[in-house]
């Protein structure tokens, strides 16, 4: 299996910007997706981000669509989300996944592997 460790969580006022990475380890790292989600006290888990294994496709949620931005860096091993222009309804815990599906997928469930998460806290 994929051991994920998020980090770059915290708190960030309206309009800012914050970058998250999530570093993965235990097998090779080009050979999975990677995508990010949140989930709010409440709420389902939901998607966020997603990059493909070659990082030639990507795919965003509606809401974030045009303010974050999602990469990889293969020598690192690591997936990024940058956020920018950051709305209070963004405050959620945020969490990498990790899947080895080909094609890119929304669905909670169709994702193997998941980290432990890093909170984002935006004020107004």
């Amino acid at each position: 299996q994929v051991q994920l460790v998020e980090s770059g969580g915290g708190l960030v006022q309206a309009g800012g910007s914050l970058r998250l990475s999530c570093t993965a380890s235990g097998r090779t790292f080009s050979n999975y997706n990677m995508g990010w989600f949140r989930q709010t006290p409440g709420k389902d888990r939901e998607f966020v981000a997603a990059i493909g294994r070659s990082a030639g496709n990507t795919d965003y949620a509606d809401s974030v669509q045009g303010r974050f931005t999602i990469s990889r860096d293969y020598a690192k091993r690591t997936v990024n989300l940058e956020m920018n222009s950051l709305k209070p309804e963004d405050t959620a815990v945020y969490y990498c996944a990790a899947d080895s599906r080909v094609g890119l997928v929304t669905t909670v469930e169709q994702w193997n592997y998941w980290g432990q998460g890093t909170q984002v806290t935006v004020s107004s």
